[in-house]
């Protein structure tokens, strides 16, 4: 890479950094002015004013919001986010425990959407008007529509209800074997794939006839090349860019759809531990989740810009 490139690169990442710390004054922000008494919902409402000022003073809410968030975020940064208040433990137990479960989640669907969204969408560009373009894109603009609590309510009701097929819980407890592994995810995994799939494959369309349109692309037709060999040989490649960031606005989408199907399912990951964390007002679970779920947002859209500025044939040179 050239120092053009380079400086791109550090730049990007440097508005990566400075977007997240934004991030994290605007969740400390919000938490610390939703409603009620944090120490007051932890001891119950028959609790003394002595015994809350005392936890207050325990937990140092009794603080200044910016000595708070100072200490709050020098925690983060050392991997220390505090302890829970519901239980005693501490946060960094308590999600690492499920982190795991929802990485596999999200492992699992991006193996599955992101070659399905891929090849719908490069072979929707190769026979652009053709009947198979039309079905590929009316199907993507329904899916697109449609809620993710409505496909995983009819998921339910058909595969778990109705045919029996599989179970409407996901458990990840006992799984020993492939069979068990997919009657676990499978529910989970078609409902977030089915929003992931159309949004990719839409935008994986556009970025690939974006280049079929190109005057090189011409050329390349004028001379004889196959459609096959003109797609993979010459479009493909200047289009790794615009496809990179659509895999990463698609993946993005997994974030939030997580929390809605965590929920739904009973799937134990961070996404349902900060469902019931905001339940309970045990808000050092609630941040720390919330700061996960923005950074890997932001790491997805950091590492789209850094792609399609690596691969920007004109920066190159």
């Amino acid at each position: 890479m050239n120092g053009t490139t380079v400086r791109l690169v550090l730049n990007r990442v440097g508005v990566g950094v400075l977007t997240l710390l934004a991030v994290s004054v605007v969740i400390f922000t919000i938490t610390s002015l939703l409603p009620g008494d944090a120490a007051q919902a932890a001891l119950g409402q028959e609790a003394t004013p002595e015994l809350v000022a005392a936890l207050r003073a325990k937990l140092g809410l009794d603080l200044p919001a910016h000595v708070r968030y100072l200490h709050w975020l020098g925690g983060l940064l050392t991997g220390h986010p505090g302890v829970a208040m519901a239980n005693g433990l501490p946060v960094t137990e308590l999600i690492g425990g499920r982190l795991s479960n929802s990485l596999m989640l999200a492992a699992a669907t991006t193996v599955v959407s992101v070659p399905l969204a891929l090849a719908l969408g490069i072979l929707s560009a190769m026979y652009r008007g053709s009947l198979f373009d039309r079905v590929v894109s009316v199907a993507t603009v329904w899916t697109v529509s449609v809620p993710e609590f409505l496909i995983a309510t009819l998921a339910v009701l058909l595969f778990a209800v109705k045919l029996r097929w599989l179970s409407a819980l996901s458990h990840t407890d006992d799984i020993a074997t492939f069979g068990q592994f997919m009657r676990a995810y499978a529910l989970p995994v078609m409902t977030l794939c089915c929003g992931i799939v159309a949004q990719m494959a839409r935008m994986t369309r556009a970025a690939v006839i974006d280049q079929l349109n190109a005057s090189y692309v011409e050329m390349a037709r004028l001379k004889g090349v196959r459609p096959v060999r003109m797609v993979l040989s010459h479009a493909l490649p200047n289009a790794i860019g615009p496809i990179a960031n659509a895999v990463a606005l698609s993946l993005s989408y997994l974030i939030g759809g997580v929390i809605i199907i965590e929920s739904i399912f009973n799937y134990p990951g961070i996404a349902s531990l900060m469902v019931d964390s905001v339940t309970m007002r045990d808000m050092p679970v609630v941040q720390a989740c919330a700061m996960l779920f923005c950074a890997g947002y932001l790491v997805l859209l950091t590492v789209a810009d850094v792609c399609a500025i690596v691969s920007n044939p004109r920066l190159r040179k």
